[in-house]
């Protein structure tokens, strides 16, 4: 016998967990659409030079690679944005500029798992191709408000920070050379502390302990909006990008108010880098108040040199991706995923075998009417379908026997409560059982 087992940093998904997981998709998915977002797909295999250098040498070393029947040097993609990138650079032409995407699937990355990570996970990314306009800059963090309050958190923040603030920083302090070492050393502080971030920008980066100091004082600035951004000028220096790049935050704030994100959603935050090479401009963190310590749930920012690597055309990009997996293990922690078993709404008990084909004209009845149902596949005692039905956590069971068929109704049974109700009904009159079952559902009753 082979044992039944899963890999190390893999697992199953239960239909407890797989249910509100598919919710939080379709969740994801109507967010995206309502802002114009179009899905596409790309493979889960590319070719290795394709996935290679353009994340970081962690990214690299974390990618699963092998080589295919066709002795193909392959590797399974780690995110959705680096595919994006030559998918864009394939298909732009036909597309068209600029070009807003949203794509939901898995991706594969060999790290250590830890809580809410795995070796294995859905990503939800949206992206616009093809501009590098404030307006798309806004939206992204629009997008990451209304999707955290569709799924039912209200208390979170959106971290925001300009990647550029930090370059022109370095360039000023003449250390524009080691801004890949010293911005992933920085990405680095809210997990290891300061310390340690000084440390490892002097070990990676070669700079004094003085020069490090100098960063992290950015990277420590903190207050309400308006303070941080009359500091911000002094800190960053006289140089006209530098100054760009702090009138780019400005302006990305002060439109993510107007597009109704709440103030105290939003954060300033020149600490936050993003541990990956390719972005360039306005970066995006987003954790959960209740629970940060699980990282951050949505994030992501500009990148307006990727597709670079694939085509001589200019193709500028911004996005973010909704990390599922892990906001999901936030749910659980916080107890809000419920203990649902089964998609559907309502149970129908079947115990007149000699009734069987009414039971299927119901169920048929009320899925035409929108109301998802089972019936239970046996004819057992009454008690036991009940007990399957609590125990499978549906909220409804209508039970209707000899003696319901034959008075032209059916009993209604909110499992909850344990109240009951007769409920006229007929095949071709279910209009009294859609209502009440409606109101059941809806909480009114």
């Amino acid at each position: 016998m082979i044992k039944p087992r899963t890999l190390n940093g893999f697992r199953d998904y239960l239909p407890s967990v797989m249910i509100p997981r598919e919710r939080l998709m379709e969740t994801a998915r109507g967010v995206f659409r309502s802002f114009g977002f179009a899905p596409i797909d790309t493979p889960t295999l590319e070719y290795l030079e394709i996935l290679t250098g353009k994340g970081s040498d962690e990214t690299d070393r974390q990618i699963y690679r092998f080589e295919d029947n066709g002795g193909r040097a392959v590797g399974m993609r780690f995110d959705l944005t680096v595919p994006l990138a030559r998918f864009a650079a394939q298909h732009i032409n036909e597309l068209g500029t600029p070009f807003k995407r949203y794509h939901i699937a898995p991706v594969w990355r060999g790290e250590r798992p830890q809580a809410g990570r795995y070796r294995e996970f859905i990503q939800c990314d949206f992206d616009t191709i093809g501009t590098t306009g404030v307006m798309a800059d806004i939206e992204t963090v629009a997008v990451i408000d209304r999707l955290l309050s569709q799924i039912g958190f209200e208390r979170f923040t959106i971290s925001i920070n300009n990647r550029g603030v930090l370059t022109e920083l370095l360039r000023h302090l003449e250390m524009e050379n080691k801004t890949v070492e010293l911005l992933r050393a920085l990405d680095k502080l809210a997990k290891i502390g300061r310390d340690r971030v000084a440390a490892e920008m002097c070990d990676t980066a070669g700079v004094t302990a003085a020069q490090a100091d100098k960063v992290l004082a950015l990277a420590e600035l903190n207050g309400d909006a308006e303070s941080i951004f009359q500091r911000l000028p002094d800190l960053v220096g006289p140089g006209e990008a530098g100054q760009a790049a702090i009138e780019r935050l400005k302006d990305v704030y002060q439109g993510a108010l107007a597009a109704g994100v709440p103030a105290e959603r939003i954060k300033i935050d020149v600490s936050i880098a993003r541990g990956l090479d390719y972005y360039t401009g306005m970066i995006f963190e987003t954790t959960l108040d209740d629970l940060p310590k699980i990282g951050s749930v949505c994030s992501g920012g500009r990148y307006d040199n990727l597709a670079g690597l694939y085509t001589k055309q200019h193709l500028p990009g911004i996005g973010a991706s909704l990390g599922l997996d892990r906001l999901l293990a936030a749910m659980e922690t916080l107890d809000l995923l419920g203990d649902a078993k089964t998609p559907a709404d309502v149970f129908i008990a079947y115990f007149d075998a000699d009734r069987r084909d009414d039971y299927l004209a119901l169920s048929a009845a009320l899925r035409d009417r929108g109301i998802s149902n089972e019936i239970y596949p046996e004819p057992k005692k009454l008690g036991a379908q009940l007990k399957y039905a609590d125990g499978r956590g549906f909220k409804i069971a209508i039970v209707a026997g000899a003696n319901e068929w034959s008075e032209d109704r059916v009993q209604v049974k909110t499992l909850a409560s344990k109240q009951t109700q007769d409920v006229n009904y007929r095949h071709d009159q279910s209009d009294d059982l859609v209502q009440a079952l409606k109101q059941i559902l809806a909480g009114e009753v």
